[in-house]
């Protein structure tokens, strides 16, 4: 029922997104896939760009073409681009220009090994299987990168943003509580600790403005300031860091009635600029803090303390579950705790 009503508020109307940000025209589960197949690309990316620098001479013996001095040199500058295309990739998987950039990159491989066709010392047999690997991997350039620009971004728009400092986030669950005890549960920042990982508090300062502690990689902190933009009660809460903020940020989320008054559809937008910009970006994103997974990892945890007063986690390869922690008495909402849910104890 919760995944229904979530498909059907994914079709409605986004008019409410702060303004520069992408309107979603594919349903979750597509661009998740789309998502998917371009982090694939940016590893290969990755994995070629490191054979071609470091072992040209194999990377030449393989595809066919003469160990010289000049291909080594061209191999070494493929390698070079692309280990920026992958890491690109990986930093704005959603970002159609990278795509672009990649085809652009296979156009020059395939022109460079038509090129050593012409050489005496060439083996044409491994060159034409060269050649059809790269345009296979072309055509799957291509159809991610039109995906890409499907889901928001045309390819102009991309290569404008290719090397934005800014990541965005969008995320949206099907919760089986009301508008009105989830607003009432996330208007208290101190309670998005509770299941926002990266976060470790949240101090309210007054009703419009709060300090925030959140884990940054390699073990450090960030802190910064920040004021709410906008509050209306049930309906919508905006948010923007202050000056001084270790990372910048801004935010909405909108709680928005499912169909048939069967829970909330909440919706999470966000901005921020990590410590670095693009490069902090980039970081965050191959040390496996990418914001997408974390946000949606958070939102599911959110869903789990809302629905059952639980939090399930993956524990080798049994399934357990843990109480949330206790809720203060000033923002419990009245939640139902279902019979069958157990919890498992430590004398499993």
């Amino acid at each position: 029922m919760a995944t229904q009503e979530a498909r059907h508020a994914r079709g409605q109307d986004r008019r409410h997104q702060p303004r520069g940000w992408d309107d979603g025209r594919r349903s979750n589960s597509g661009q998740a896939g789309d998502e998917g197949l371009s982090r694939a690309l940016g590893w290969f990316s990755i994995g070629l760009g490191l054979a071609e620098l470091t072992a040209p001479n194999a990377v030449a013996r393989l595809i066919g073409i003469p160990e010289d001095d000049s291909n080594r040199r061209m191999l070494r500058a493929f390698g070079m681009r692309e280990l920026a295309n992958g890491v690109g990739i990986l930093a704005q998987p959603r970002e159609s220009g990278w795509m672009w950039a990649r085809v652009g990159g296979d156009l020059m491989d395939l022109a460079f090994l038509g090129n050593n066709l012409r050489s005496h010392e060439s083996q044409p047999n491994r060159i034409a299987a060269a050649a059809a690997a790269v345009a296979g991997v072309t055509a799957l350039d291509v159809l991610c990168g039109q995906r890409m620009a499907q889901d928001g971004d045309s390819q102009s728009h991309g290569a404008n943003r290719l090397w934005s400092r800014h990541i965005d986030v969008r995320q949206t669950v099907a919760i089986n509580r009301s508008p009105e005890e989830i607003y009432t549960f996330w208007r208290d920042f101190r309670n998005l600790p509770r299941f926002m990982s990266h976060l470790e508090r949240v101090d309210v300062q007054d009703d419009r403005r709060s300090h925030w502690v959140a884990k940054a990689p390699a073990g450090r902190t960030v802190e910064w300031d920040a004021e709410v933009t906008e509050d209306q009660p049930n309906q919508r809460l905006c948010w923007r860091s202050l000056e001084g903020a270790d990372v910048d940020n801004s935010g909405e989320v909108r709680f928005e009635r499912a169909p048939g008054d069967r829970g909330t559809i909440l919706r999470v937008d966000m901005r921020y600029t990590p410590p670095g910009g693009i490069v902090g970006a980039i970081g965050a994103k191959l040390f496996g803090e990418e914001p997408q997974m974390q946000v949606r990892d958070d939102l599911r945890r959110l869903k789990q303390v809302l629905e059952t007063g639980e939090v399930t986690v993956a524990e080798g390869s049994m399934a357990l579950t843990h109480p949330a922690q206790a809720w203060p008495s000033h923002t419990q909402p009245a939640l139902t705790q279902p019979a069958h849910t157990q919890t498992a104890n430590s004398g499993r």
